[in-house]
């Protein structure tokens, strides 16, 4: 479908307002982007000419260097940081010394995002107690003897994630099927509609989307959206939030991008969140954009997943929601948006999120227990597998003590390196009985883990070190609800559509694939 047919089709007064500026150099180069890309040149060129200056007074410079590099690292291994970054740091000091001192120091001192790590905090102590856990659940015989509880009261020391008994979940095993769903979702909307997204790309999705949201916001629906401040180098121009208040919808880019060097640029809002007045709520990997509907082709057919929430547990993700809006708001609102009223009882249902601001590995830890926990099979979506050594570690201990342990990744990658990294960890991997799939069609953006028949995870997290680390993430987490069925029928679905992965066939892989990948591995945890 054209460009233009694209844009007719949820109305032209739109479309004039909404059109993003043409493309090419010049736009670049004068552009909020090309200004940044300068500076921060401009900066990394000073950094390496001050060093060339030092570098000059060798004798004195050599032996301040020998004794400042051994100081970072003995600080390094004393440090909480984990064993994989450890020994990526260490090749980068023996590599160049003082450049890797600096630059590991500069990591280390939370430089730049010191102020939004204590709006963050401030925000979450002043969510506390907005959300409250009914112990009562918490004491039914089958959650203590899953370790449920356990993860419950584990999530609740980094923020408020109650569990739920009173939330229908339904499960989209395509981009497809979550845009019908969230559109008729939209259109019922009376009182309120956030959106939070990582990606936001004008197109027939988004344009469909937005067609609601204007229409909603005339109707007075308290309407906003929020995106990663990344889409700004990607997707939306600069002034995308001036654009939608004329449509008379609240806008805000998460971390916008300025021309100095900070830390805190690497912390970005991967999350997916729409919720709708309070009752219903879509979580999972779908961005709005038109790949993840399979409207365009990018990297073969595109598979996604997402689940809906009704009922109590949809109040987890406005408060979400309202942590991350609230940072810059100077009057917060918080209760007159919870909490959501109860529906079925469908099992258990726990929404979750993960701060890389905070010392909690969150995302990671919930992949673990599952791991660590199960019986007979955990079965996993996901598009990357860039592993620390405890995660790569939990994924051989459960296939080694005779757990189905089965990965589906992507047969067609959109990184080539993340996809040679991913290759890096498939022998060690499958010699200690982990079964992997690529998924022939195409592209897996799903990120999926299923468990036993018991218990899933659908939401934003990668296996890599960027959603484990270094994004704002979330999910949810599901136990003996209805819909896991339907989870685990749609891995089943998606297995013949994929070829396995052997020690045999994996030596056909280019020697390209594998030095890239050995190469790359040594400084994974930077990327």
């Amino acid at each position: 479908m054209e460009k233009s047919k694209i844009w007719d089709e949820y109305g032209e007064n739109v479309t004039r307002l909404l059109r993003k500026p043409r493309k090419g150099l010049s736009r670049l180069v004068f552009s909020r982007i090309g200004v940044v890309m300068l500076l921060l040149a401009v900066q990394v060129a000073l950094l390496l000419m001050a060093y060339r200056w030092l570098d000059s007074y060798f004798d004195w410079f050599n032996g301040a260097q020998w004794v400042f590099t051994a100081f970072v690292v003995f600080s390094l291994f004393n440090s909480d940081m984990d064993a994989t970054g450890k020994l990526t740091w260490m090749f980068l000091l023996a590599l160049a010394p003082v450049p890797a001192s600096i630059f590991l120091w500069f990591t280390q001192r939370s430089f730049g995002h010191r102020a939004q790590r204590r709006k963050v905090q401030e925000m979450v102590n002043a969510s506390r107690g907005k959300l409250s856990q009914d112990e009562a659940v918490l004491q039914h015989t089958e959650l203590m003897r899953s370790g449920t509880d356990d993860l419950c009261r584990y999530l609740n020391r980094s923020g408020t994630f109650p569990l739920y008994n009173n939330t229908e979940v339904t499960y989209y095993p395509s981009g497809e099927a979550k845009f019908a769903a969230m559109l008729d979702a939209l259109k019922a909307a009376e009182k309120f509609i956030f959106l939070e997204y990582f990606i936001i790309d004008e197109g027939y999705m988004w344009g469909s989307v937005l067609n609601v949201l204007r229409e909603k916001a005339e109707q007075g629906v308290d309407v906003r959206v929020m995106y990663d401040g990344m889409c700004e180098f990607t997707t939306l121009p600069a002034d995308y939030p001036k654009r939608l208040a004329r449509l008379g919808i609240q806008c805000k880019a998460f971390s916008p991008v300025y021309p100095f060097l900070s830390t805190h640029y690497n912390y970005r809002d991967h999350r997916k969140i729409l919720v709708i007045d309070g009752k219903v709520a879509f979580n999972g990997g779908v961005n709005l954009a038109d790949e993840y509907i399979n409207k365009v082709e990018r990297f073969g057919k595109w598979k996604d997943a997402a689940v809906k929430l009704t009922g109590g547990a949809v109040a987890s993700f406005t408060l979400m929601f309202l942590q991350m809006w609230n940072l810059s708001e100077k009057d917060p609102r918080w209760d007159e948006y919870l909490p959501s009223p109860a529906s079925a009882h469908d099992g258990y249902v726990m929404p979750y999120c993960d701060s890389p601001l905070d010392k909690d590995k969150v995302g990671e830890m919930v992949y673990m227990d599952m791991l660590n926990r199960a019986r007979s099979y955990v079965h996993i979506f996901t598009p990357y597998l860039i592993l620390d050594n405890e995660l790569e570690t939990a994924l051989k201990f459960a296939a080694q003590r005779g757990v189905e342990v089965k990965l589906i990744l992507p047969g067609i990658p959109d990184k080539k390196g993340a996809y040679a990294l991913a290759k890096s960890h498939y022998k060690y991997l499958l010699e200690a009985g982990v079964q992997i799939y690529e998924y022939i069609p195409g592209f897996v953006h799903s990120k999926v883990f299923v468990c036993d028949g018991e218990k899933a995870v659908v939401g934003t997290i990668n296996l890599d070190y960027r959603s484990l680390y270094h994004h704002f993430e979330c999910a949810t987490y599901l136990y003996r609800c209805g819909c896991i069925t339907d989870i685990e029928k749609d891995f089943q679905m998606t297995l013949p559509e994929c070829r396995q992965v052997t020690l045999e066939n994996l030596k056909e892989v280019t020697r390209g694939y594998r030095l890239s990948g050995s190469i790359m591995k040594v400084v994974a945890p930077l990327m």
